[in-house]
């Protein structure tokens, strides 16, 4: 039992000692929950607190920045006026190298500081601030004198390597390239107007340095030529009037070639200075004196060729082809000038096209002002005159074929509007008919003037011939002309093949003189009577048995037609003879003429020959000397 108490006492003792516990951590917990309440509060005070130093701070912070950025603007501000002040410090330096000029200070460092100068004045532009003003005048007067001063060394370094002019036929005969600018020269040009083409601040220095070039080198390349186009129009001023031109006696082959040569050089110099930009513009301006000259030139020779067209027109169609060759040769050097020299041309070549149709004209007039024709058929002068004509044409057959093909074929008759068509321009194969064939169409010109010529020819002899036979013969020996001329000479090519025109007039003509053939057969016809007894036989007849069965008037009518056909022969036979043919158709008349005749007069000789029994008094010609008289008339 007292186990037991004591062991009672003991549970006792460690209750008391829990329930102490469990009040401390109440009391600890009980303190907890008041410092967390405490806490709670705090951070609610705090939070409040820092809402109102945000409220307070933000406004602060961005005024902060933006005084910080104001800052950096000012010190950037501040750093341009620096700069900006930099050309107004440094105005008197650069001041002191432009009043020497190029020459003094050396054009290397010259251009520098014309460059500067150009910056300094571009920055301050930019600026656009009041107080730079002044010093922006200053500086606009000192480039523009800087300016003024490199376009004054430009002509004088131009001046000092041009010469008044150069003679074209030292280096023309020489085959010698015409001379270009020095190198030295070259490169300090360059320089001048590489400085100026790229800083343009100042009225246009560029173009004022092309104008300096173009009033230098223009007059040099006029005065060069300016011989040759006197020599051009001197050479078209023939001694005798009337002489027909010649290829290549005129100087403007010469003048031609000069033109290329000296043109081309300067087109070298252009392009060693120049951009390429500005070549043709420049080549352009500097040319241009010369091709005043040029145009007024060709003028003056186109006066003249109108003024003499009949014996000049082939002056025409070579000064056509030369220049039509010189434009395409600069054309494919340079790119330029073909509007310029075919506007120089135009004259001429609307000359050369016009003259086509004034030269068939002009052949109408001439025969139509024929006061008188030979009485025995000999041919007129104009005949050869306008063969001579067509053979000289095809010396120029090449620039003649160009313009018929800008014509068309049959563009040369009076009624067409082809000739009227303008050209101001030298026609190129984009502006031709490209199956045309210059050649062809000239070949058709060719016979249409013989056709002309031929249908005056016959129209004038009908008024003044009154003899069909001497028709005949002056028709016939201007046909045999125009053939003898076609073959023997550069016509041939083109026409030989085409003659069937002058065959027509061949026939045409001998029909008209072996008329008398009609009158002369007359004589050498005879009516025969027959009955169912007495035929006549089959082959050669027995002359004697014919005539016994004559009566005896029938006898005098062949004795009578054998005399009236010896008269009416002999008569033929003296005629012919008297008449002024051409080999050819004297032989041509007397084929014709024993063709017709002669089997007609063997025939009535086999049947009658016996009429006067061989005395020769009737028949005076047996068939070989009949045959003898045929042979004669046409030799």
């Amino acid at each position: 039992m007292a186990v037991g108490l004591a062991a009672k006492g003991s549970h006792a003792t460690m209750d008391e000692e829990a329930r102490a516990e469990v009040d401390v951590l109440n009391s600890r917990l009980e303190k907890t929950t008041q410092l967390t309440k405490k806490i709670q509060a705090s951070l609610g005070r705090l939070d409040s607190s820092g809402q109102s130093v945000r409220d307070v701070a933000g406004p602060l912070n961005g005024e902060t920045r933006r005084l910080q950025v104001l800052g950096n603007n000012i010190d950037s501000v501040l750093a341009a006026i620096d700069r900006l002040r930099q050309p107004a410090d440094s105005k008197n330096d650069e001041e002191a190298i432009i009043r020497s000029g190029p020459d003094k200070a050396g054009l290397p460092n010259y251009l520098a500081s014309m460059k500067r100068l150009n910056k300094s004045y571009s920055d301050m532009q930019a600026s656009n601030l009041r107080a730079n003003q002044r010093t922006m005048a200053d500086l606009g007067r000192l480039l523009k004198s800087g300016n003024s001063q490199l376009e004054g060394y430009f002509d004088k370094l131009l001046r000092t390597d041009t010469p008044r002019s150069v003679e074209p036929l030292h280096y023309i005969t020489k085959d010698k390239p015409f001379p270009v600018l020095s190198q030295d020269k070259i490169a300090r040009l360059g320089l001048v107007y590489s400085h100026v083409a790229v800083e343009q601040t100042q009225d246009n220095p560029e173009a004022a340095v092309a104008r300096i070039y173009a009033e230098i080198r223009g007059p040099y390349l006029a005065s060069s030529l300016a011989n040759l186009a006197a020599a051009s129009v001197n050479t078209a001023k023939k001694k005798n009037p009337g002489a027909i031109y010649r290829a290549g006696t005129n100087g403007m082959g010469t003048y031609s070639q000069a033109m290329e040569g000296i043109f081309l050089s300067e087109y070298d110099n252009i392009c060693s200075i120049f951009t390429r930009e500005d070549w043709g513009l420049v080549f352009q301006s500097t040319c241009q004196p010369a091709l005043t000259e040029f145009a007024r030139t060709l003028r003056e020779l186109n006066t003249h060729i109108k003024s003499h067209l009949s014996t000049d027109c082939y002056l025409a169609y070579e000064i056509t082809e030369i220049i039509s060759g010189l434009s395409e040769k600069l054309e494919t050097r340079t790119g330029e000038l073909k509007g310029s020299l075919a506007a120089a041309l135009k004259p001429v070549r609307e000359t050369a096209k016009s003259s086509l149709t004034e030269l068939i004209e002009e052949t109408k007039r001439k025969v139509n002002g024929l006061q008188t024709l030979p009485a025995d058929g000999a041919p007129s002068p104009i005949v050869s005159e306008t063969m001579r004509r067509l053979q000289t044409m095809v010396e120029f057959l090449r620039p003649i074929s160009s313009i018929m093909v800008s014509l068309g074929d049959g563009g040369w008759k009076a009624t067409s509007s082809a000739s009227s068509r303008p050209s101001d321009a030298i026609p190129s194969l984009a502006s031709f008919d490209i199956g045309a064939d210059g050649k062809e169409i000239f070949s058709h010109y060719c016979l249409d003037t013989v056709e002309t010529l031929l249908s005056s020819l016959e129209q004038k002899s009908r008024m003044m011939l009154k003899s069909r036979s001497v028709m005949g013969v002056f028709l016939a020996n201007s046909v045999i002309i125009i053939e003898r001329m076609i073959i023997d000479s550069e016509l041939s090519p083109l026409l030989s093949s085409r003659l069937d025109l002058l065959d027509q007039w061949k026939k045409k003509s001998t029909a008209m003189y072996t008329d008398v053939c009609k009158d002369l057969s007359i004589h050498l016809f005879d009516t025969i009577h027959t009955n169912r007894t007495h035929r006549p036989t089959s082959g050669p007849a027995d002359s004697a048995s014919v005539v016994k069965g004559l009566s005896s008037k029938d006898k005098d009518k062949i004795k009578e037609k054998f005399t009236q056909f010896n008269n009416a022969f002999e008569e033929m036979v003296v005629r012919h003879k008297s008449y002024s043919m051409e080999r050819e158709v004297r032989s041509m008349f007397g084929e014709d003429i024993r063709r017709k005749l002669q089997p007609l007069y063997e025939r009535f000789w086999d049947r009658y020959h016996e009429i006067d029994k061989g005395k020769g008094k009737y028949v005076k010609y047996d068939k070989s000397s009949i045959a003898a008289v045929f042979i004669g008339l046409a030799s």
